[in-house]
């Protein structure tokens, strides 16, 4: 599953605020369930996002930090 099919970013929904696509569950939402939670907890909290949109959210954050990380390596 790609990032344009789990994501959704709409004024009309949440005021344009991502989230999952097909929900009005907002991406962050997910970032702070795992703060304290697992992603097993947050799937039956809210069971309209998939797993697989859990996990490629998950994948594309860890992608850009890691992006960011060898970018601002290059800089220092």
């Amino acid at each position: 599953m790609t990032a344009r099919q789990s994501i959704q970013i709409d004024p009309e929904v949440l005021g344009g605020t991502p989230v999952f696509s097909g929900t009005r569950v907002a991406i962050q939402t997910l970032f702070d369930y795992l703060e304290t939670s697992s992603l097993n907890d947050f799937l039956e909290g809210y069971p309209s996002v998939s797993r697989e949109q859990a996990e490629t959210v998950i994948e594309l954050a860890s992608k850009l930090l890691n992006t960011f990380s060898t970018e601002y390596e290059g800089v220092a």
